[in-house]
């Protein structure tokens, strides 16, 4: 089983949802764990479930690690998707 972590590793401006460097967002087992904006979330969604399912994107120097921009150009929050082996207890 895969947990997918996304951590904010950047952020400028003024983010609406209140993120900070250090956030820490946890989807594992059918649950999203910690506060996600739903404009990130949705956009970043796809890489979320790619990596999930072992989807491996070539241009990535880590098959397990991927960034991801939040969609507000004004205040832009980049994200850091990890891909993690997981065993539940």
């Amino acid at each position: 089983y895969k947990r997918i972590v996304v951590e904010v590793i950047s952020q400028k401006g003024t983010c609406a949802a209140g993120h900070k460097i250090g956030d820490r967002i946890i989807f594992e087992e059918g649950e999203v764990k910690g506060k996600l904006c739903l404009s990130a979330m949705y956009s970043m969604l796809p890489k979320i479930y790619a990596m999930t399912y072992e989807a491996n994107f070539p241009w990535l120097k880590n098959k397990d690690e991927a960034t991801h921009a939040c969609p507000d150009g004004y205040n832009p929050v980049i994200f850091k998707i990890t891909r993690e082996k997981f065993s539940p207890d």
